[in-house]
C-alpha cells in the first residue's frame, strides 16, 4: 500500500513509519522541516516538506495515497500569542478539504480520550469538533484512534520530584489513569490503515491503568526513589503553578479542566463503555526506564 503519514519524526509517527516499511508498504512522511529529508530517507520512507496548514499541499501529497495518517501537531503552550483552538480548528478542517479534494479512501485520525465530549473537557475539546466535521465527509472510511493519556506526559513532573519530592496533580492519587505508550498507539495505526474499514469507526488504545499511587511509585523504584507520593491538590493551586512556569493562562485553564474531567470520570466515561479488550504491550514498568534516563540527565 502506498501510505502518507503527518506528524514528521514523531513519538507516534517515527515508530508507525518503521513498522509499515518492515511490513513492505510504501511510506510518505510529511515534515515541515527540511533537516528531517536526511533523517526520514533513511527509514526507507520518502520525504513531502510542507505545512498541515496548507490545503493545497496536503491535497497533492494525500492523492494517490491508498491510506492517511491524519494528527495535530504538538504546540507551544507557553507561547503568549497562540490561540490553541484557532490552530487546532484550522488544521482539523484544513485536513478535511484535503481528504476530500484528494479522494483518499481510508483516513486515520489522532484524536483523543474524551473526543465524545461537547463541553468540560478543557484543551481537548476541539477533538470532538474535528471528529464531527470529518464525519461529514463522504466515500471516506476513517478510524478516531483516541489513546489515553500519554506516558511521556510524565516528564512534565521531573521539575517538582527533584525539587519538591514528590508528583502533585489535581487527578491521579488514589484515582485509576489510564496510560498509554505511543508505541502501542503506533502499532494499532498501523493495523487500522492496512485493514479495510466501510465507514467509520471509534477505537481507543491504552497501556496500563494505575493509581496515580501506582504510577509514582514505578517511576519512583525507576529513579531511586521508591517512596515517591503523588499527592492530590486544588484545581487554584495546579492552575497557579503552571502559570507561574510560564504557561498562557488559558492553556492551563484548558489542562486543569482536563485533568479535573479525568478525576472525576466524565473525561474516561466513553472509554471506560468502550475498554479494548487486549491493551497495549509496553507497561509502565518499561516505560519508566526512559523516564529515569531523561530523569537522571536534567
Amino acid at each position: 500500500m502506498k501510505i502518507t503519514i503527518t506528524g514528521s519524526l514523531g513519538n507516534i509517527s517515527k515508530p508507525l513509519a518503521k513498522e509499515l516499511i518492515q511490513k513492505g508498504h510504501s511510506v510518505t512522511i510529511i515534515t515541515s522541516s527540511a533537516e528531517r529529508k536526511e533523517e526520514i530517507e533513511k527509514l526507507g520512507a520518502e520525504t513531502a516538506i510542507g505545512s498541515v496548514e496548507d490545503s493545497a499541499f496536503l491535497t497533492e501529497t494525500f492523492s494517490g495515497s491508498d491510506a492517511v495518517y491524519c494528527m495535530i501537531p504538538r504546540a507551544n503552550y507557553f507561547d503568549p500569542n497562540l490561540d490553541l483552538d484557532a490552530f487546532t480548528r484550522k488544521i482539523g478542517n484544513t485536513y478535511a478539504q484535503a481528504i476530500k479534494q484528494s479522494g483518499v479512501k481510508r483516513v486515520v485520525f489522532l484524536s483523543s480520550i474524551g473526543a465524545h465530549l461537547e463541553q468540560n473537557s478543557g484543551i481537548i475539546q476541539r477533538y470532538n469538533e474535528i471528529e464531527a466535521v470529518l464525519n461529514q465527509l463522504t466515500n471516506v472510511s476513517i478510524t478516531f484512534m483516541r489513546p489515553t493519556s500519554f506516558y511521556y506526559n510524565l516528564l512534565a513532573y521531573i521539575p517538582a520530584i527533584k525539587n519538591q519530592g514528590f508528583i502533585a496533580a489535581n487527578y491521579g492519587a488514589d484515582s485509576l489513569i489510564p496510560w498509554v505508550s505511543p508505541n502501542d498507539i503506533a502499532q494499532a495505526i498501523a493495523e487500522e490503515l492496512t485493514s479495510p474499514l466501510d465507514g467509520k469507526k471509534i477505537r481507543y488504545v491504552v497501556s496500563e491503568e494505575l493509581t496515580g499511587n501506582e504510577t509514582a511509585h514505578i517511576l519512583g523504584t525507576a529513579i531511586g526513589k521508591p517512596d515517591l507520593e503523588w499527592k492530590l491538590i486544588g484545581n487554584e493551586e495546579v492552575l497557579n503553578g503552571l502559570v507561574s512556569v510560564g504557561m498562557q493562562p488559558k492553556i492551563a485553564e484548558g489542562l486543569v479542566e482536563m485533568y479535573a474531567a479525568l478525576h472525576n470520570g466524565v473525561l474516561g466515561a466513553d472509554f471506560s463503555n468502550n475498554k479494548p479488550n487486549v491493551f497495549g504491550k509496553t507497561k509502565l514498568a518499561d516505560y519508566a526506564k526512559e523516564f529515569a534516563l531523561i530523569y537522571n540527565q536534567k
